[in-house]
């Protein structure tokens, strides 16, 4: 997926990162260095270690830290972008793990882009029925975050953390004054009636932006609906509370019904180590892969066996 798209793309993010977010994305390097990365093959020069799922005795630690994007290379990762799909990948590889008997999200995010989250969310509903999956908001789940968060069979926020922010948001960006101002002059040749509507070349029509408020509802009834079932509540609980698109702190949220505790990241671990019949212990450790020259390996790697 282009950067580009991205960029016209609903976000559910917190609405004070979106122009910073969309700010990186436009000016942190083209499509094949941001979003994939550089070639890597055996000969190839290794990229920096990223950390992937670790496990303590039975219990799969896996983190999800950052901006969430559908894709993102070792290198974005290095500037705070979470690739949904290779976390599906990690939790997937967790899920089949016969070792592995429960799964713990540990979710620091304001959110991202809605793509890729919908579905993620539902895989993780899912699969409650194979394994017990736990997450975390250690310290943030806003939006998209917690779309996901929501979907584990149980959420908890530590003391200090916020969890929210349920909504969906986007940006139009008129630049057509300031290119005037400098003696630009934009022309759009297009085919397909709606090909160019919302660009930043000239301000928003009444029509665009009712395009634009339609596609924002459409994902916004998606995340309250999924929300509601993750929480078992009615979606008007959702819609009609929850901060109602605010950041809520863990009390505050614990009182929403936004979560089903408050408690520190080995406090959920140790909870999550009972349910699965394993002793509690001490804090966990999480491992950070070595170095790899080719995603082969890598993938070797993604779940390493740590004793609690």
């Amino acid at each position: 997926m282009s950067i580009t798209h991205l960029l016209n793309a609903p976000w559910a993010v917190l609405p004070d990162r979106l122009p910073f977010i969309r700010d990186l994305l436009m000016h942190g390097g083209d499509d094949h260095a941001t979003m994939r990365g550089p070639t890597r093959g055996p000969q190839a020069s290794a990229a920096p270690a990223r950390a992937t799922p670790a496990a303590s005795g039975s219990i799969a630690v896996l983190r999800l830290y950052g901006v969430l994007v559908p894709r993102a290379s070792d290198f974005a990762e290095q500037f705070g972008l979470a690739g949904v799909q290779r976390f599906t990948q990690d939790f997937r590889a967790a899920l089949a793990d016969d070792s592995i008997g429960g799964i713990l999200i540990d979710v620091d995010s304001p959110g991202g882009s809605v793509y890729g989250v919908m579905e993620l969310a539902n895989e993780i509903y899912q699969a409650r029925s194979q394994k017990p999956i736990f997450a975390v908001a250690n310290s943030l789940a806003a939006s998209a975050a917690f779309w996901v968060a929501s979907s584990a069979s149980e959420f908890f926020v530590t003391t200090g953390g916020e969890v929210g922010s349920i909504g969906v948001a986007d940006l139009h960006t008129d630049v057509s004054g300031a290119l005037n101002k400098v003696g630009i002059s934009m022309t759009l040749v297009s085919a397909g009636k709606y090909k160019t509507e919302g660009n930043s070349f000239g301000p928003l029509t009444g029509e665009a932006r009712a395009a634009m408020q339609t596609r924002i509802d459409a994902y916004y009834g998606a995340f309250t609906r999924n929300v509601a079932r993750n929480r078992n509540v009615d979606v008007s609980k959702v819609r009609n509370g929850m901060g109602e698109g605010r950041t809520l702190s863990a009390q505050a949220a614990r009182s929403e019904n936004m979560v089903d505790g408050v408690a520190t990241l080995d406090e959920v671990v140790n909870r999550l180590a009972r349910r699965i019949g394993q002793p509690s212990s001490g804090p966990v450790r999480a491992s950070v892969a070595p170095p790899s020259g080719t995603r082969a390996a890598a993938r070797q790697r993604l779940i390493e066996r740590l004793s609690l």
